[in-house]
């Protein structure tokens, strides 16, 4: 499969993420624990590799992420601090 990048960005939420994660006063473990109740396979390690812009996130992840921070995905989208 075909890896996508925009401007070398595999996802749009990255900073956003971190920031509002950071906001909720939450650690990478917690939002990956929190995100595991739901049964999202997702660990620290790929919650850091997201938040770098190393990682794609599927639409399925950002609606349970989302819904972990208290948010909307619209509020995870909004991509103005995003470097082009």
């Amino acid at each position: 499969m075909k890896k996508i990048c925009y401007y070398d960005n595999k996802n749009i939420i990255a900073e956003k993420l971190k920031k509002l994660r950071e906001e909720k006063g939450l650690s990478q473990s917690d939002l990956a624990a929190k995100l595991q109740t739901m049964n999202v396979n997702i660990d620290q390690q790929m919650i850091s590799k997201i938040e770098k812009n190393n990682r794609q996130v599927t639409d399925y992840e950002l609606a349970c992420i989302a819904k972990c921070l208290s948010v909307t995905p619209n509020d995870l989208l909004s991509f103005t601090e995003m470097k082009f």
